[in-house]
């Protein structure tokens, strides 16, 4: 045993314990947070002896006779000024980083109470933030240090909540102080640990699964293969295709490392790992397929054999495709069925090859696009354990009904019998939508009858969660004499992995969205996403659009250079404006602004010309909804209890501040103030069922259903003369559900989604070739929090210079050989100058007041903009990425 001082007290703790294991485990101190276990992240900062330090990497050995402070250690002051200015500042999003970057402002602060930009953003190096962009943790650590350096009183702010007011997030303190519940954090009385002991190899068939060792272990509560799963072993993230084994049964095959063989539970933490080695595994190894080259061709081994009966999809699946047996696609896609295809789509308006063969101008060029990982900062946790004759789940996914559904259909229970209550959730960015840790909680806890914690290891998050699909991408665009688009043609194959996920809903926005925010009308696009032995491909920011977007943008200025006008020019000329056709056939609302983005860029992109700057331009449009005649439903209740106004949605929010924005709506319709209202976290049993938090939905459709919830509590409110209490134990339900037409329809101006934002994006290069600054102009429709939306672009454009610029996912022999802190994020010191404009952000009629969301659209524009902008620069075009022969990569 050693000593330490933890927070002013003298503690007593085992030497060759894991300070972070101390802290959080042995203290509960859980404010320090662990976000990948190498010191690569800086989410578990603390000061040791006055310093910034990381806790996950020392031993209390090496702290012995030290000072270590954690958040929870600060005085009321300090909390007070933090929470206040990260709040203030717009500084929190998923607030899973922000205890770290407080104690490394805390380290700076305590001896530089003035420091200057450059100070603070190396203050914060070791600190990666996935969703803010880190312009606003700079802003906040400023004011915090203005505030602690003039002894300054914390302002007391008012708020009315709403719409177009930059109102505090709801949650920002919790988050901000550490006192927030994600998943880890949630200890329960005489708590089992569990992990899957994952396949040794992408593709091999298992022979033989040996617990006998692991069983004898006095630590080991249990292990479980297929065999003892009670209902089905095959769930999925689209019930009519659920392609994926809970386990991978004894005789059958492996389809990629991350498969589980065997569920292993242990009575300690310290000792998980220990029984996972001794489980033996005989495999018989196969040659992986690694590419959909190799996966499409004729002898090819297939890796899901399909039942030969076709499934229907339930009517309430929100990423359904239609019913038709092309799934949505034009008629020319029928063809003789090729090996290992999940999913094949061909767009067809006009005659391309016709009119291409016509224009003045045509560029046709390939481009290559990798998996990419989200890298959010939470890894992956569940908490279960036995509730009445069934399980209750303590998750951090994107939604509780979707995690419902497969934990029943695995269980083989009504889905009544599961009980999911989501917690925080650290980041999501698509990678949370699928199951990953939460079947396995529910299982162990319902077979054991023990409350059970699955928390995957960062690597293991690495290598098991879908990422964003890699794509091979070959695009064909004309245009004539003077700019105008006149046809295109795309043939677009996507790495979907060894599972389907959202393969098939990506691959249709790569598709639908591949024409670009253009006016013309004439498409021939072709998509195919493939099975492989890689890790599976899912639903990432931007959901396929950042991959088609890349391509298209990349075409226009070579069609730019071949005309003899800039690359501003050719946008402006073609951009699509209210009234007129996209490239899909949907007329464009009067809400549709990009012309006036483009207009906002005009002088800033013309001055860096004049100046002989490398400047690229882009553009970008991105749906809302789920849309292509999917039903897509938010659902809303509004209670009152206590006199206040309970806001209930399932929708969950990953960082996007989906709580902050129903509190507006609720406060904008029914005229209360914040204070009269409480957003509800999501629970099957409480709120009801608003859909996956995906697609930029939840500000527009969820977002609808609060609304007509709000009208209907408005209206009781006025009749009862405005007296709230009156209305005590009422509630009023709101529900919306959008209305479009299927891909391929054959209406001539199908609706294709309820909204589209738009957005256009400037990159400017310093003289070694670094991006220096970003502009850029969105189209949000109404925005409900400037500063919010502010946040969430600023962050979407780091993320997008990321994938662009330093972001990969090597595999050799589809093993990923990448590790958290090799992954190429961004870090503070990276991030250049951020312009955002919001192009009239003012409240509008329409859905949700004629919001449009920002998540997906924040990350589209600026990777092909920056490969404008170094194509500018020495006159190479770059059409692989990450981008090669920059400043940041040879």
């Amino acid at each position: 045993m050693v000593e330490l001082t933890v927070n002013g007290v003298l503690v007593k703790g085992n030497e060759s314990k894991k300070l972070i294991d101390f802290l959080r485990e042995d203290l509960r101190l859980t404010a320090t947070k662990n976000g990948c276990g190498s010191g690569a992240c800086g989410a578990c900062t603390v000061l040791i002896d006055g310093k910034a330090s990381r806790a996950c990497i020392p031993t209390l050995a090496k702290t012995a006779g030290k000072s270590v402070v954690t958040l929870e250690g600060l005085s009321e002051r300090e909390k007070a000024v933090y929470a206040y200015a990260f709040a203030e500042a717009g500084a929190v999003q998923c607030g899973f980083c922000i205890p770290g970057m407080v104690m490394s402002a805390k380290a700076l602060l305590d001896v530089n109470n003035a420091p200057d930009d450059g100070e603070i953003r190396k203050a914060i190096r070791s600190n990666i933030c996935r969703c803010t962009g880190y312009i606003k943790i700079k802003d906040a650590i400023r004011l915090a240090a203005e505030l602690f350096r003039d002894n300054a009183p914390v302002p007391e702010r008012r708020f009315t909540g709403r719409l177009g007011e930059t109102f505090h997030r709801v949650d920002a303190a919790a988050k901000t102080l550490g006192t927030g519940i994600y998943a880890d954090d949630i200890s329960k009385e005489g708590m089992l640990y569990a992990s899957a002991l994952r396949a040794a190899h992408p593709r091999a068939r298992i022979l033989k699964i040996d617990p006998g060792e692991a069983l004898a272990h006095p630590d080991c509560a249990a292990v479980f293969t297929a065999k003892d799963v009670p209902g089905n072993n095959k769930i999925g993230h689209l019930e009519f295709i659920s392609d994926y084994d809970v386990m991978i049964r004894e005789g059958d095959i492996t389809r990629f490392i991350g498969d589980a063989v065997a569920l292993v539970v242990a009575r300690k933490k310290e000792t998980l790992d220990a029984i996972k080695a001794l489980v033996k595994v005989d495999y018989e190894v196969l040659e992986p397929i690694t590419s959909p080259l190799a996966a499409m061709a004729d002898d090819a081994p297939i890796i899901h054999v399909k039942d030969a009966s076709p499934k229907a999809a339930p009517a309430n699946d929100p990423h359904a495709p239609p019913s038709d047996p092309h799934g949505g696609v034009s008629p020319r896609a029928a063809g003789p069925a090729i090996p290992n295809v999940l999913s094949h789509e061909h767009l067809v308006r006009g005659d391309a090859e016709a009119v291409l063969a016509a224009s003045k101008f045509v560029v046709t060029r390939h481009y290559s696009v990798p998996f990419t990982e989200h890298a959010f900062m939470e890894p992956e946790c569940a908490v279960a354990e036995p509730e009445g004759d069934g399980v209750a789940l303590y998750t951090g996914g994107q939604s509780i009904y979707d995690e419902q559904r497969e934990c029943a259909r695995m269980l083989g229970l009504e889905r009544d019998k599961v009980h999911v209550i989501g917690q925080l959730v650290g980041g999501g960015f698509g990678g949370k939508e699928d199951m990953s840790v939460q079947h396995h909680a529910a299982l162990a806890a319902y077979l054991l009858q023990k409350p059970v914690k699955v928390l995957l290891t960062r690597q293991e998050s690495i290598n098991l969660h879908p990422k964003r699909h890699a794509m091979e991408i070959d695009l064909t665009t004309g245009c004539d004499e003077n700019g105008i688009l006149t046809a295109m043609k795309a043939a677009i194959v996507s790495d979907t992995g060894a599972y389907a996920s959202l393969g098939g809903p990506v691959l249709q926005r790569a598709c639908t969205h591949a024409a670009g925010p253009y006016n013309y009308q004439v498409i021939d696009i072709d998509g195919k996403a493939v099975y492989t032995n890689n890790p599976p491909g899912g639903a990432f920011r931007g959901f396929g659009v950042c991959q088609s977007n890349f391509a298209v943008e990349s075409n226009l200025n070579l069609l730019a250079e071949m005309v003899g006008i800039s690359p501003w020019e050719i946008r402006y000329r073609n951009a699509i404006r209210p009234g007129q056709s996209l490239p899909n056939g949907q007329i464009a609302g009067d809400d549709t602004e990009l012309e006036a983005c483009l207009l906002k860029l005009k002088e800033p992109y013309e001055a860096a010309v004049a100046a002989g700057k490398a400047v690229g331009i882009a553009a970008a449009l991105k749906n809302a909804g789920v849309g292509v005649g999917i039903p897509d439903t938010g659902r809303c209740i509004l209670s009152v209890e206590g006199g206040v106004i309970h806001i209930r949605s399932s929708a969950a929010c990953i960082g996007q501040g989906f709580a902050t924005v129903t509190t507006q709506i609720v406060c904008e319709t029914v005229g209360v103030t914040p204070e009269q209202t409480l957003p509800e976290p999501p629970d099957t049993r409480r709120t009801p069922n608003s859909g996956t938090t995906t697609a930029s939905r939840q500000t527009v459709v969820s977002g609808e259903a609060v609304r007509r919830a709000a009208e209907k509590l408005k209206t009781a409110l006025d009749a009862a003369g405005g007296n709230l209490a009156s209305l005590e134990g009422e509630e009023f339900y709101g529900e919306f559900t959008t209305v479009t037409d299927p891909m391929g329809s054959d209406k001539p101006n199908p609706v294709s989604h309820v909204a589209y934002g738009y957005a256009a994006t400037l990159a400017l290069l310093d003289a070694e070739g670094k991006v220096e600054r970003v502009i850029a102009a969105y189209d949000l429709g109404t925005v409900v929090n400037p500063k919010s939306a502010e946040g969430q672009i600023e962050g979407g454009l780091l993320m997008g210079m990321g994938y662009a610029l330093t972001e990969d996912f090597p595999l050799e022999g589809g093993i990923p050989k990448v590790k958290y802190g090799t992954l190429g994020l961004l870090r503070a010191t990276d991030a250049p100058e951020m312009e955002v404009y919001l192009v009239n952000p003012s409240k509008r009629g329409g859905l949700s007041y004629g919001t449009k969301g920002v998540g997906e659209l924040a990350t589209i524009p600026v990777c092909p903009a920056i490969g404008g902008a170094y194509y500018v620069r020495d006159g190479v075009l770059r059409d692989k990425l990450p981008m090669a022969n920059t400043a940041y990569r040879k």
